[in-house]
């Protein structure tokens, strides 16, 4: 009988003293569990950092009144445009940064100082009087707010491989939870002493301030969420010789990641910037979706508009809201188990087209049809709009190894800041001048609207 050839045991996982990175892989091979409590801080803190991105929609077209910086009714919608891209201007401006300092520093430093940029900035925006003011602070909010980046990173570094899915849909469910929550909170506290008379008077300082109460309170609501940062862990490995020891142990890289070439140039690396196109094509969508039915919502039925007030708005929001937990708690994982990151992404965006071409034709709809196809429209929308953005966010971080993720996020954060500027900036001034455009021969308003 031929002499059996032992076989050789797997190399035991190094870890370095003193590195964090190395004590979240201890942590990580020692509980194969679901990690809950990080899962929780991951949330808490998206939804902080997302919500002062979308809170001013509701109000943004009554805050260009108030400004008095719009000569026409109808030139409101391009300066609320302006308004709402100045956010994603800034955003665009420094998201790259912000990835290679998570990549050189660590992730949690990056997630305090975000967190704590919201505190100060979305204050300001509150108390702004002047419309330069306005798109000062929001530029500024989307310069510090470097969060998406290390946080797409943070989110899959925090779990085993299994769970990585899971794990970015709670970043994409928390933010997109955040752009609607946050446009709720808006809709609902905007303008309080008109909207809550026998609370608030003309005389106080949510009076003289009508938008500060919304921002006050997503302030408040960070600031309790940057004391809780205290207990984030770090995830980065602060050692040489990362990807040798990272390999030896086996838990921080995925099976879409090994065969990954560390020292590959990002803008190089194919399927991180085929993943990036497409997630910077949906946000473009997304964000013009966002600002038009903002927009359209609360427009004189005159123009083709709903005739909402911030409040409907809000409560529109907040459905959709709800909808998209449900849907996250119960629906997307076997989706996502069933269909994988790429198709779901394709079925969510085919779906995704008719959907939006069928909002126009909801004017034609009053009472309790309008409300119910609506509300159905909005929470589909927000549903499938997660759906691609877990998928595009799983796609770029399995496209890299761990020391380049913080960079790679900042890429496609940057490369989509871009195009959410060109978002509500182009979708204000489209849907301006279609309504400058009611009794045009091209995009004729219908009979019904004049």
């Amino acid at each position: 009988m031929a002499e059996e050839v032992p076989t050789t045991p797997p190399p035991a996982p190094l870890y370095v003293d003193g590195c964090p990175g190395c004590a979240m892989d201890r942590k990580k091979a020692a509980n194969k569990g679901i990690p809950y409590k990080e899962f929780f801080f991951v949330a808490v803190t998206t939804i902080a950092s997302a919500l002062p991105i979308s809170s001013l929609f509701p109000f943004l077209y009554f805050m260009i009144e108030d400004l008095h910086v719009a000569k026409k009714e109808q030139d409101i919608g391009l300066y609320a445009g302006f308004l709402g891209a100045s956010y994603f201007v800034g955003r665009f401006l420094v998201s790259f940064f912000w990835g290679v300092v998570a990549d050189r520093v660590g992730r949690k430093p990056i997630i305090i100082f975000s967190v704590a940029s919201v505190v100060v900035f979305n204050t300001l925006f509150g108390l702004s009087v002047q419309y330069w003011m306005a798109i000062t602070t929001r530029l500024l909010l989307g310069a510090l707010n470097g969060m998406l980046a290390p946080i797409k990173a943070y989110s899959i570094e925090i779990c085993r491989p299994e769970h990585h899915a899971l794990g970015l849909s709670v970043v994409s469910t928390a933010w997109g939870l955040g752009l609607i929550v946050g446009p709720s909170i808006g809709g609902y506290l905007a303008q309080p002493a008109r909207q809550y008379p026998n609370v608030f008077s003309e005389e106080s300082i949510f009076g003289r301030f009508p938008y500060l109460l919304p921002c006050l309170s997503i302030s408040i609501f960070s600031a309790v969420v940057l004391v809780s940062c205290i207990w984030l862990p770090e995830t980065l490995h602060k050692h040489k010789n990362i990807d040798n020891e990272v390999e030896m142990s086996g838990h921080s890289r995925t099976p879409q990641t090994e065969d990954v070439d560390a020292g590959k140039s990002l803008y190089k690396n194919w399927p991180l910037m085929s993943s990036i196109i497409a997630y910077c094509v949906f946000t473009l969508h997304d964000t013009a979706y966002t600002e038009i039915l903002s927009l359209w919502t609360v427009s004189d039925k005159k123009y083709g508009g709903l005739g909402f007030s911030s409040k409907g708005v809000g409560q529109l929001l907040a459905i959709a809201g709800l909808g998209l937990i449900v849907y996250q708690m119960f629906i997307y994982r076997p989706v996502h188990r069933y269909l994988g990151s790429v198709n779901s992404c394709r079925a969510a965006s085919a779906l995704s087209i008719p959907l939006i071409a069928a909002f126009p034709f909801m004017t034609h709809l009053s009472g309790s049809k309008l409300g119910l196809a609506l509300y159905f429209a909005t929470i589909l929308k927000a549903a499938l709009g997660i759906t691609i953005l877990t998928g595009t966010s799983l796609l770029q971080n399995y496209a890299v190894p761990q020391h380049q993720r913080g960079a790679a996020n900042g890429v496609a954060a940057t490369a989509m800041s871009f195009f959410k500027a060109i978002g509500p900036a182009g979708a204000g001034a489209l849907f301006s001048w279609t309504q400058k455009r009611q009794d045009a021969a091209f995009f004729p308003v219908p009979k019904h609207y004049k």
